[in-house]
This record gives C-alpha cells, structure tokens and sequence, in this order.
C-alpha cells in the first residue's frame, strides 16, 4: 500500500486523477477501521490532512460552506444557530476523540445508510462540491446517493466541501443505537421545518440501502400545516396529522433485518421518531413565533 501525501489541492486532484483507486483520508475514522479489520486493502492511500481548505467553514448570508473536513466539535461549537440539525447529529458521532477527526466528507465518502450526517444533510437540502483536474461540480444531496455505500462522484473526483442553507426554521435529530455511545445507528430520523418556503425536509438513515427522504410524509405535512392556517397561528399540530406524518415517514423505509435490529423494529422506530421530532420542531416554532408576536 503506497501512501500519497500532497501539500495543495491542486496536487491532491493531480494525484487523484493519476491514480483513480486511491482511497481519500482525512479523519480516517472509517477508512482506518475498514483496514484494521482487512476489509479492504487499497493500493494507494491519499492524505488529505495537509489542505487546511478542507478544514475551514464560511458562513455566507444565506449558506454556509463546511469543508469536507470540518470535524464533528467544531460543527457543534461553532455552527449550532446556522445548521442545528447537523450540530445534533454531530452529537450524537461516536466519542468525543473520533468527532475530533472525523469530518462531513468522510460520511458522504462512504456513503454508508448508517452515518449519522445523513439525515441532517438531506433535510437541509445541501449540496456536495466535488472537484477533478476536469473541473467544479455541485451535487444535490437527493442526488448524491445512488447505491448502497456509493455515491454519484466519479473515480477522479474528491469532495471539497458541502454548502448548505442556512436554517430559516426549528431542525431536530433523533437516533436510535444499542447503547448511548460508540454505536453505529439502528435508524435514525432528521426533520427541517422551512418557514420561508412553508415546506418540510426529512432525513432518513440506515433503515433502507442508502439515506432517504419521506417524500410523501414531507408534502402531507406541508400541505396540512398550509391548508390549516398554522404557520400563521402556530398552533399545536393535531394528534392525527402527527399520526400521518408518523405512519407516511415510517412507509418510506426499506430496512433489512440484520444484527443491530429487525426491518419491522427500524419501520416502527423511524415512526416514533418522526412524531417526536416533529413535536419538538413544531413547539420550537410555536415558541419563537409567540416571542416575535411579544416583541
């Protein structure tokens, strides 16, 4: 196994481009793994660790650029009023050493249905710079995910940075996992409320072969609270559109029954957390629309 280490980005595409099957690590909190227990065994390794781009954040009027390599603490110190969803799910990523390292773009690498970035991407409605020596490319988040742990970039092409919105509403996270740490998920839920477009994204991860959304839980959602005059009056969201919502985002899934819990457990689960999340958000709305009534 020869290992690459270029100092620029430039170099790090050159390189890629020169050797398509190099495999990318910055964090490593995956890759490493995958080696240590022989699972895989890449002829080339390429170290990222020296771009400083990778580990850098701008916070734009509207977006914020998160390099590939922003680790998990600094999206929670850091990021938590921009993209409160990501923050919560960054919380809940391993142990304090590993969400040190470990980054956003190493999830995406992956593309495992288990990372825990997942849900909060695909609720905020991201998008995925990659790059090759041929050129900048943006992906859409519901775009990125075509298999299971594979993604829509190229073999010459390295992810530089995700831009996602910035929240205009309340975003919440939940993950169920054998224990309250270290463990990789047995499902886990992300619901963004969008005021200004009166829309709803979610997120769901490791309860079908890649992260995905519940499209229909989304419009049913939207059009209820639209149709019934609650993003005006923020009042509470009734027990049986709750219900729905529940029942529509657990109809999404397409899990399999595997060690960490059974396809009927993960559908269940992913229900129970999409009504508790959505009460969550939807209180938290509630709450700043009385507050900016107050003013």
């Amino acid at each position: 196994m020869d290992f690459l280490r270029p100092a620029s980005w430039e170099e790090a595409l050159a390189a890629k481009a020169e050797h398509p099957t190099a495999v990318p690590i910055a964090g490593g909190t995956d890759v490493m793994v995958e080696i240590n227990f022989d699972h895989r065994r890449p002829e080339y390794l390429l170290d990222l660790n020296r771009i400083g781009d990778l580990s850098e954040w701008e916070v734009g009027e509207k977006t914020v650029r998160l390099g590939a390599s922003v680790p998990y603490t600094q999206i929670m110190e850091n990021l938590r009023a921009e993209l409160p969803g990501l923050a919560l799910a960054s919380h809940t990523v391993a142990s304090p050493q590993i969400r040190n390292r470990g980054g956003v773009g190493g999830n995406l690498g992956t593309a495992s249905p288990a990372g825990d970035a997942h849900p909060a991407l695909l609720a905020s409605g991201c998008e995925v710079e990659v790059e090759s020596v041929r050129g900048r490319r943006m992906i859409p988040i519901d775009e990125f995910y075509v298999g299971v742990k594979r993604n829509a970039m190229e073999p010459d092409e390295l992810i530089r940075s995700v831009h996602l919105p910035k929240a205009d509403g309340p975003q919440q996270f939940s993950k169920v996992g054998t224990r309250n740490a270290m463990v990789i998920a047995v499902c886990a839920f992300g619901i963004a409320l969008h005021p200004e477009t009166r829309t709803v994204r979610t997120g769901i991860g490791s309860a079908a072969p890649t992260p995905v959304r519940a499209k229909e839980a989304e419009d049913f959602l939207a059009a209820a609270l639209d149709e019934g005059g609650f993003w005006e009056s923020g009042a509470p969201v009734p027990p049986s559109v709750a219900k729905q919502f529940a029942q529509l985002a657990s109809g999404a899934c397409n899990p399999i029954d595997d060690v960490r819990g059974s396809a009927k457990y993960r559908r269940h689960a992913v229900g129970i957390m999409a009504r508790r999340t959505l009460g969550w958000t939807w209180e938290s709305y509630r709450g700043n629309e009385r507050s900016a009534q107050c003013a």
